[in-house]
C-alpha cells in the first residue's frame, strides 16, 4: 500500500524526469536525429564564444520574449542549457520559453557537465573536445572512463 508521501515523492519524480534532462540523453538524442529537438544555449555571448553544444542556438534568457517566435518551431521540443548545476539559467531559460508556449526541458548540468562527459563543443575553430575544469571535475569523469557512473 503506498501513503500519500509516497505518492507525492513519485508524482515529483515523475515531473521532474518529464521537464528536466541530462547531457547523455541530450547527445544521444542528437545523435539519432538532430531534428528532433532544439537546443538553446542561454548563456552570454562570451560564455558562447568559448564553447558550446554543436548545433545548439544561442539565445540568452532575457532575449527569450522577444526572439523565441522568429527562432524557434513550436512543434518540435525545446532543451535549454545554461554553465552547469551551480547555475539556475537554464531553469530560467526553460521557464520563458514555457511561458511563451513551448515545449521546453532543463539540461541539468549545463555546459559543464557536457564536456566532463567528454561530448564535443564548437568554438570559432570548430569543433573540439574540451578539458573540463580541473577544480570542477576529475579527470577520471569522462565519456568511457571507468570511473564514470554508470547511471
Amino acid at each position: 500500500m503506498t501513503t500519500t508521501r509516497q505518492q507525492e515523492a513519485a508524482a515529483f519524480f515523475h515531473a521532474r524526469l518529464d521537464f528536466q534532462t541530462d547531457v547523455s540523453d541530450v547527445h544521444t538524442a542528437l545523435a539519432a536525429d538532430p531534428s528532433a529537438l532544439i537546443v538553446i544555449d542561454s548563456r552570454s555571448g562570451a560564455a558562447w564564444d568559448q564553447g558550446h553544444v554543436p548545433g545548439a542556438i544561442h539565445l540568452p534568457t532575457a532575449d527569450i520574449p522577444a526572439r523565441a517566435g522568429a527562432l524557434l518551431d513550436p512543434g518540435v521540443p525545446v532543451v535549454a542549457y545554461c554553465w552547469g548545476p551551480g547555475c539556475n539559467g537554464a531553469t530560467r531559460a526553460a521557464l520563458a520559453l514555457s511561458e511563451a508556449g513551448f515545449d521546453a526541458r532543463e539540461m541539468l548540468g549545463g555546459i559543464e557537465y557536457w564536456i566532463r562527459e567528454g561530448f564535443p563543443v564548437r568554438t570559432e575553430k570548430g569543433e573540439e573536445i574540451a578539458e573540463p575544469d580541473p577544480l570542477t571535475a576529475p579527470r577520471l569523469i569522462r565519456a568511457g572512463a571507468e570511473a564514470a557512473c554508470g547511471c
